[in-house]
């Protein structure tokens, strides 16, 4: 089990940066087809709050991973209670 909580860990360290270009790319394209004036500016402005608030979930998928990677969650407490070392 731990070796697939480090497997899918390397997983999300590579989907968040890949999510990221993904999104840019499709920002890019649709700026880009939207038509000249104010439906131009409305694209862009959707599309950078989708990008304001993704940007951060992908960052936190990146952490999540190198935690897993690491092995921080190797040993997880089995109740609620404080883990004793």
């Amino acid at each position: 089990m731990n070796g697939l909580k480090k497997g899918l860990g390397l997983l999300w360290m590579i989907l968040g940066p890949a999510s990221v270009i993904f999104m840019f790319l499709q920002a890019y394209e649709k700026v880009g087809l939207a038509a000249e004036g104010v439906q131009k500016t409305n694209t862009a402005l959707q599309w950078g709050i989708i990008l304001f608030i993704f940007i951060p979930i992908s960052a936190g998928l990146v952490i999540f991973g190198y935690y897993a990677l690491k092995g921080e969650y190797d040993q997880l407490p089995s109740g609620s209670e404080e883990p004793k070392d």
